[in-house]
């Protein structure tokens, strides 16, 4: 799955929030000064192109809809994170929390309880 610009992903975010929009109710979720509708406009269907986005079609206007959600898209951003920068190793990627002190061992055995307990 393509990684989403800082644009994108703010938009998306909207999506997942507030469901299918027009591109006009999707502008006024923005503070003054907003985002130019044509702006607006070309992201989403940039969006739309990548598979992010779908749309209804009513008369000449397109209401948009997210068909990724943002659980999908967290894990394949997760996913190619782990691949580019732990050789697609899970392991090594929990190994540098632990040595970079971002979760400490007892947090792991934690998790771990966590997840036996699952099975």
């Amino acid at each position: 799955m393509k990684k989403l610009t800082n644009k994108e992903r703010e938009i998306m975010n909207l999506y997942w929030q507030h469901g299918a929009m027009f591109v006009r109710e999707l502008q006024e979720h923005y503070d003054d000064p907003q985002p130019h509708f044509n702006t607006l406009s070309t992201i989403v269907r940039t969006l739309e192109k990548n598979g992010f986005l779908a749309h209804h079609q009513y008369g000449g206007t397109h209401q948009y809809y997210a068909v990724v959600s943002e659980e999908e898209y967290g894990k394949s951003t997760l996913a190619g994170v782990i691949k580019s920068y732990f050789d697609n190793s899970y392991l090594s990627a929990v190994s540098s929390f632990v040595k970079e002190e971002k979760i400490s061992v007892e947090e792991l055995k934690e998790l771990i309880e966590k997840i036996e307990a699952q099975e």
